[in-house]
């Protein structure tokens, strides 16, 4: 009982310690009185006297010191009770905790690899519009090659037509 008590929080070890040290106390009483009236008093009625007083009052003292450690044991009981229903929500918890982290770490690992892909695209569009530009530039200079032979051509057969014609 004296180990339960001191393994007891603070504010309650100190009730605890002082009301075994009472039980203690009462209980050495009890017994130092008993061998005094047993050693003093050796005739018969002498001893049952005490036995008749002794009894009844460390029957009582007895039971009001039951009662009180049944309360205590109860209190404990409880307590042990409420430490057991708090560890396992704290666990529940946790295991919770543990399991949203997990969600949270793909999330991230999606969110990388979305990221990482948008960049793939857009150096990918990048790539695509400077090859649209220097096509369109190509395309623009062929028209101009195209327009200056179909002009030189022209010129060319308007020339061989004087020159055939004029003669």
């Amino acid at each position: 009982m004296d180990l339960e008590a001191r393994s007891l929080q603070p504010n309650v070890k100190a009730v605890h310690l002082a009301k075994l040290r009472e039980y203690k106390s009462d209980l050495n009483n009890l017994k130092s009185e008993h061998k005094r009236l047993a050693s003093a008093n050796s005739n018969q009625a002498a001893r049952d006297d005490l036995l008749e007083s002794g009894m009844a009052d460390a029957m009582s003292v007895s039971a009001n010191q039951r009662g009180r450690l049944m309360m205590s044991t109860e209190r404990l009981n409880e307590s042990s009770d409420r430490i057991k229903e708090s560890r396992r929500t704290m666990l529940e918890t946790e295991e919770l905790g543990v399991s949203i982290l997990q969600d949270l770490h793909q999330q991230r690992q999606s969110l990388l690899h979305a990221n990482d892909t948008l960049h793939g695209v857009d150096d990918n569009i990048s790539k695509s519009k400077k090859i649209l530009t220097n096509m369109s530039r190509r395309m623009s200079r062929n028209k101009w090659i195209i327009s200056s032979i179909i002009v030189v051509l022209v010129v060319a057969i308007a020339l061989i037509l004087y020159f055939k014609l004029s003669k």
